[in-house]
Formats: structure tokens, sequence, C-alpha cells
């Protein structure tokens, strides 16, 4: 292969196959299943997200090719037991996508995107029942105990609105925030047990999930920006201290925030 050759899909399908071979392949790669490999399946995801976040185009089809890997060896090991091989899983996403849009390869037409959101539910209700699952009217039926719980909590929450369960202003969403803030400021004065605080934060978090889907704001999203935020602050704390010549750790919360609010400064 000349230098100027560009790999396939299909090299790709060859090297992971080569990785796998339990001869003459990778003994880690060998070693791996389904459980082993899905947690880097989701950081792959996250980190596609986090190139995005950044700009960073170039990282960001170095990170999807690692996402496409993890399709592959997926599929490899399914190949491997007779299961299914990258072909029907392509087959399956494009069969799928043709089958719910029926306005752009059918004759279908909507009125607008909400009607078009309501179409998709149904078709996707539709697809469980020809799956033989058990049949579920509830509006939350269908979603998905697989998802990150910060996604979960807001796909329960759209699906609530899509029967008019919701406020449809962010001032209630705000007293319903300070209301199990104070919830949880009453249970830590109390002293209460782990397992109580755990409830009541996670009314919080909740109801921070349905804010920000209110507001049109990706949860995580919001949130990994929060966390770069805090350690370019952090970092720029901990440069000013080793300026001065005394680390952090030697200094009193007082001074860590006297130097936080200069951080905030100064960026």
């Amino acid at each position: 292969m000349s230098v100027a050759a560009r790999h396939t899909l299909e090299d790709l399908l060859a090297i992971m196959a080569r990785l796998r071979d339990p001869e003459r392949g990778c003994p880690w790669d060998v070693q791996q299943d389904f459980a082993s490999i899905a947690p880097y399946t989701i950081e792959e995801a996250y980190e596609v997200a986090d190139a995005i976040d950044r700009g960073d185009f170039d990282d960001l089809r170095d990170e999807l090719g690692d996402l496409l890997l993890q399709v592959v060896f997926h599929a490899q090991m399914a190949s491997e037991q007779g299961l299914f091989d990258f072909a029907d899983v392509a087959h399956a996403i494009a069969d799928k996508m043709r089958r719910r849009h029926p306005h752009v390869f059918g004759e279908e037409r909507y009125e607008d995107v909400a009607a078009q959101t309501r179409a998709w539910e149904a078709i996707k209700a539709a697809e469980r029942v020809r799956r033989g699952e058990a049949h579920d009217a509830s509006a939350l039926a269908g979603v998905s105990r697989g998802l990150p719980e910060w996604k979960r909590a807001a796909k329960l929450q759209q699906r609530a609105a899509s029967v008019g369960f919701e406020w449809r202003e962010a001032g209630p969403m705000l007293d319903k925030l300070a209301e199990e803030v104070e919830e949880v400021r009453v249970e830590f004065e109390r002293g209460a047990a782990a397992e109580r605080l755990e409830d009541e934060l996670g009314d919080v978090l909740f109801v921070t999930a349905n804010l920000a889907r209110h507001a049109g704001v990706d949860f995580s999203r919001a949130l990994r920006r929060a966390n770069a935020k805090f350690e370019r602050r952090f970092r720029a704390m901990e440069a000013l201290a080793a300026a001065e010549g005394r680390p952090l750790i030697e200094r009193s919360l007082e001074e860590q925030e006297a130097l936080w609010r200069q951080a905030k400064r100064e960026e």
C-alpha cells in the first residue's frame, strides 16, 4: 500500500479481526468481552463530545475513529459468537432511519417539529409491540434504563411534558429548586443519615436536570464546562500560590479563597 493510500472500512474490520485472532492477535484484545469493552465505548463517546466543545476538529476526527473502533470491536465479538456482524449493524440502523423518517423516505407529512416528535414516539412504540415487549401504555414507556441517569431524567421529564405535565415557565422550576435545596439544608442541620441526604440531593439534581431541559441546555455539556472552568481556576490558584513561594496546602481556607477570587478576576 502506498503512503498516499487511504484505509477503508474493510481495512478496519480486517484489523479488528486480526487483533481478535486467538493465535496471532493481541492478548489484551482477545481477552475482552462485551462487558469489559462497554466502559470504553461510553468513555469514547464523551471524548467526542469534549472535542466538539473545544472546537478541535483534528481531535474530533481522531475521537470519532476511536468511537467507530468501539462499534467494530463489539461487532467483531458478536460475529465470533454467530450473533451478528458489522453489516447487520449497518443494515439495522439504515432500516431504522428509513422507518422512523416516513416524511423523508415516504409520503408522510408533519405540520411542525412537535408533530414529528409525537410521530417518532408513536413509531418507537409500534416497534416495541412488534418486538413482543409487554404492552405499556405509560407515556414513560421505553425510556432506557441504560442511559446515564442525568439523561434518563431528561427523557422522563420530556415524556411527561408530552402529555402536558410540566411547568411552562422557568419561575416555578426555580422555586422548586430553591425548595429542594432548603430541604437538603434542613437534613444536613439534622445530621441526617447518608441515605436520607442521597434522597434529597437526588431531588435537587432531578429538578436541575428539568430546568436545564426547559432552558434547552445540555446537562452533560453544562457540567463539562463547569468542570473545565473549575480546573482552569484551580490551576491558576496553584500558580499564584507557587509564585508567592507558599503552596496551597500551606494556606488557610480564607487565603485559598482569596486566591480563587484573584484567579477569577484575572481570567
